[in-house]
């Protein structure tokens, strides 16, 4: 898919977060060419003109000089974009943002790209900062149909291992969890070793959107059933919460949708 680029200027990159405990957000780029089929940052195409979720990507030129600004509190990067999806490999505005912020904020990345081992150098200008990758444990089928066009399993898994070596705080965000796909034993026996903690998040159906929940109600009825049924979801959690508690690995809780956003500590 060519993706479109988009330039335009900002008035500013910090904004105040939704996310419990999160104060700031920033986000250089909005959209994201790796189009995952499930995201849920598609809602932005219902303001923004450009064409189907993952052919477009709006970038924020003067993102470097309004990332000086000292805000305080915590900030993640990003939750509506990748910061190191395929055009960053050129634009490199990731890298410039992230040598222009006050390097006293506390700092947390997300990203599903290997090109993340890139920064290390300026990762380690931060007073306190954690870098985490997505990963889903997706592969043949399953990677095809839902994101075909992102980094494989492998890569993840060795762009956190350069990471922790590297000396970095590191996280693993297992996302999405979608019932008898997701196999979170496996991912967690292939990063422990990489990962300081990990959060969990199960698929977002509602946010998804038509043609993904057909998707899965088509090929993976079962899976569908537990996403969309209150007794099986129910169980279905209580189970994954036992599986993660069983791991033995530092975990902050689960995030899920079934009736908006619920957060299960573990």
């Amino acid at each position: 898919m060519k993706v479109r680029v988009i330039e335009r200027r900002a008035k500013s990159i910090y904004t105040r977060s939704r996310i419990p405990g999160v104060d700031w957000t920033v986000n250089q780029y909005t959209g994201c060419a790796f189009a995952c089929k499930y995201c849920y940052a598609k809602f932005l195409t219902r303001w923004k003109d450009h064409g189907e979720w993952g052919s477009w990507v709006e970038v924020k030129t003067n993102a470097p000089e309004l990332a000086g600004k000292h805000v305080r509190g915590s900030i993640v990067m990003s939750t509506v974009s990748d910061p190191y999806q395929p055009v960053e490999a050129k634009l490199k505005l990731t890298r410039r943002v992230l040598r222009y912020m006050d390097k006293r904020n506390e700092l947390s990345i997300l990203t599903k790209s290997p090109l993340v081992t890139r920064d290390i150098d300026l990762f380690k200008l931060f007073d306190r900062i954690e870098v985490g990758l997505t990963i889903n444990g997706f592969t043949g089928r399953e990677k095809a149909l839902f994101e075909p066009l992102t980094p494989v399993h492998e890569a993840r898994v060795n762009a956190l291992k350069t990471l922790k070596e590297a000396g970095l705080r590191t996280y693993v965000f297992v996302s999405p969890i979608i019932p008898e796909i997701t196999d979170v034993s496996a991912i967690v026996e292939d990063t422990m070793d990489f990962a300081d903690y990990y959060l969990f998040e199960v698929l977002n159906l509602r946010a998804a959107g038509r043609e993904f929940q057909r998707l899965l109600r088509e090929g993976y009825p079962e899976g569908y059933a537990v996403l969309t049924e209150d007794e099986k979801f129910g169980e279905f959690l209580r189970e994954l919460e036992g599986k993660i508690k069983g791991l033995g690995v530092k975990a902050e809780g689960i995030e899920t949708h079934r009736r908006g956003w619920e957060f299960v500590e573990l």
